[in-house]
């Protein structure tokens, strides 16, 4: 008889003008890897934040362990054996990577005067879980030190400490190398022989076949349905998600100028990269690769003028050199630039979706210094309706949106001052396959307007797929500057792996 871990029965949440969920009902079984896939703004996150009782389902059940519950703040969840990892990370980055794992469960002395943290013991719990995880962090660094792949380890790590009979994981490699997703999926099959449910979200279809016994899809707030791995072609996967759909690839009869655009020279900064020297032409899509920690997401910040780079190096744009950049300085010359993190740097949460559209373009809405609505609205409806923003009202704030649409709002927001030059970090992360899609033929159009694209991205897949030429980055300096149609993908990984 099959026991079953968590049931969820006619599960629906209502918000004002939006049906986030409705009559969801699915059951999950134990020592199982469930795959939980849907397009952007499906519901996923909806259901995995009502698992977590982080929100409240306006009607419906829930069971864990055959039992009705009711789970009114997320201690309940953690209670029964839930545990969540989120795709944006909730850790506090002030406070150090054994504090954050064992975050209100720090173990105590029993000294006189007065009870203090054992430190030694908690170093010690903590060093084990992320042992068991397969991650050697620094357990005294603070949190705000780490690459967002080591913060993500530390997420998983919190998650892991509980012990969890059910594990729900969003988007847990979004911002992992490949070997740490392999270490990731060893500790996953180690959970799955406890008899751990393990619910797992994302949108690399390709991780299906490696980690999944079973995928249950998400249309609309709906199910749709489940199926046994052994069964599921990409294409059943794909139908049941988007109904019939065409794969785009990159114009066979995309071009670009062989006018300099951007030109970098030996650019360095401390540990994190040095001699950077290349071109981008009018139009290219240039992608940079590499593993974790190989410096891509430092060189695009220091290009954009978030961080400084060290004296002696030069970024010119159109032949003229911006020797110390700003983001400010930056943006006024035709360059954006669209954050790996958009949770921290490329949203404010707290505003609507409208505000969040309008920032960067402020100067250019503005009218003698007024702000003036009806010339917000284009800055607005324009990005929606382009990129397929799901958004009931724009005046909604933008943390009701799902993680994909609020990267979607990133992208509109730095579109909307005309750049000529664009520096897309990891823009993919946490899209569906469609919105994907649709983010790509942005890049190519583009392209055909003579606007340039520089994009970072872990899935080499994607660079192979989008752009003209590629640079590989391995220990803060290009090793190999390849043509997209002149490498596969193995021979990509290899590069990047290469000693």
């Amino acid at each position: 008889m099959r026991q079953y871990k968590l049931e969820l029965e006619n599960t629906t949440l209502i918000f004002p003008g939006t049906v986030a969920l409705k009559d969801f009902s699915a059951r999950f079984e134990g020592g199982k890897v469930h795959a939980l896939i849907g397009k952007n703004g499906s519901g996923k996150s909806t259901l995995v934040k009502i698992c977590s009782a982080a929100q409240q389902p306006t009607s419906g059940t829930i069971k864990v362990d055959g039992k009705t519950v009711t789970m009114r703040v997320p201690s309940d969840a953690f209670a029964r054996g839930l545990a969540v990892v989120y795709q944006e990370l909730s850790l506090i980055p002030e406070i150090t990577v054994v504090e954050n794992i064992l975050l209100g469960r720090l173990p105590k002395t029993k000294g006189f005067p007065r009870i203090s943290i054992d430190w030694a013991e908690a170093g010690r719990k903590a060093g084990e879980i992320l042992k068991s995880v397969g991650a050697d962090l620094p357990l005294k660094a603070k949190v705000k030190s780490l690459s967002i792949g080591q913060q993500q380890i530390v997420e998983i790590a919190k998650a892991m400490s509980f012990n969890p009979s059910v594990l729900i994981l969003d988007e847990p490699t979004s911002a992992l190398a490949r070997n740490e997703t392999e270490s990731l999926f060893a500790v996953i099959r180690n959970l799955k022989e406890k008899g751990v449910a393990i619910l797992y979200v994302t949108h690399r279809l390709h991780e299906l076949y490696s980690i999944a016994d079973s995928v249950t899809v998400v249309r609309d707030g709906k199910y749709v349905g489940s199926i046994e791995m052994e069964h599921a072609t990409p294409q059943i996967i794909v139908d049941m998600m988007f109904g019939e759909t065409i794969q785009k690839k990159r114009p066979m009869n995309l071009r670009f100028d062989t006018r300099v655009v951007l030109e970098v020279k030996n650019l360095a900064r401390g540990a994190h990269f040095h001699n950077i020297s290349f071109v981008l032409q009018k139009g290219e899509i240039l992608g940079i690769a590499g593993m974790m920690g190989s410096g891509r997401t430092e060189l695009l910040r220091s290009i954009f003028g978030i961080d400084p780079f060290d004296p002696g190096g030069e970024v010119l744009v159109d032949g003229l050199s911006v020797k110390s950049p700003t983001p400010i300085h930056m943006k006024k010359i035709g360059v954006a630039m669209t954050p790996e993190n958009r949770k921290k740097e490329g949203i404010i949460e707290s505003l609507s979706v409208h505000a969040n559209l309008c920032i960067a373009s402020m100067k250019s809405i503005a009218l003698r210094n007024f702000i003036s609505k009806k010339r917000e609205k284009p800055f607005v409806d324009g990005p929606v309706e382009k990129l397929g923003i799901k958004v009931a009202d724009a005046k909604n704030l933008i943390s009701s949106l799902s993680g994909g649409n609020q990267q979607k709002v990133v992208i509109g927001n730095w579109l909307n001052t005309e750049p000529k030059i664009i520096l897309f970090d990891e823009p993919s992360r946490g899209i569906d396959v469609f919105a994907k899609q649709q983010i790509f033929q942005i890049m190519w159009d583009l392209s055909n307007e003579g606007i340039s694209s520089i994009l970072v991205s872990t899935e080499l897949e994607e660079l192979i797929e989008v752009c003209h030429r590629i640079l590989v980055m391995k220990n803060g300096q290009i090793i190999h500057d390849v043509k997209s149609d002149d490498v596969t993908i193995d021979r990509l990984y290899a590069f990047c792996m290469e000693g």
